[in-house]
């Protein structure tokens, strides 16, 4: 796949076909992406809890809010829920600073998904009390991100920013519309 159409591709997905379930094996090698990319000042401080099971998803479903400009829609149903996770935790023993790492090991991470034909959502607005307590997450781990991953089954579009608008929204048929901002409006001539 091109990187071009491989950056089209990852887009943040939130309808899966819960029934395609992925292996513990592949979330072991999208760690692997991440364990490879760049850390400030190479500290390299975040750890990963891998969930694959049925049981596992179900526990962490209610720590995740999905969609916040949607704010009618309560997030997956049944059935097109995530059928793994990833949860980025940074340790606080290594640093308090985490800075762009988790965002650069989620996207990295988030590609290798992409390639191998899954989707998912990167999660930061998560119910961390609750998440701790239902996994057992030690307090010397600051929970940062939830992956959220599976099999699409929504078709999302890309779409140049009308009236300044930056909300995604979907439209009659399911489809999740995105605006982006145009490459000439990014691209600063001082």
């Amino acid at each position: 796949m091109e990187f071009s159409d491989l950056i089209s591709k990852c887009r943040s997905y939130r309808r899966f076909d819960e029934s395609v379930r992925i292996d513990y094996d592949f979330l072991r090698k999208l760690v692997g992406y991440a364990r490879l990319s760049a850390s400030g000042a190479n500290r390299q401080p975040l750890k990963y809890l891998l969930y694959t099971s049925p049981d596992d998803c179900e526990k962490i479903f209610p720590a995740t809010a999905w969609a916040g400009y949607l704010p009618e829609w309560p997030g997956p149903e049944p059935g097109e829920r995530p059928a793994a996770y990833i949860i980025v935790l940074g340790d606080t023993e290594i640093t308090s600073n985490f800075g762009f790492d988790p965002g650069i090991a989620a996207q990295s991470m988030m590609l290798g998904a992409v390639e191998a034909g899954f989707g998912g959502c990167i999660i930061a607005s998560i119910k961390k009390d609750l998440l701790r307590s239902q996994l057992g997450i030690p307090d010397r781990y600051e929970i940062l991100l939830v992956l959220a991953l599976g099999k699409p089954v929504e078709k999302v579009v890309v779409e140049d920013i009308k009236d300044n608008n930056v909300k995604y929204w979907r439209d009659s048929e399911k489809t999740h519309h995105v605006p982006k901002r145009t490459l000439d409006e990014l691209i600063l001539r001082l």
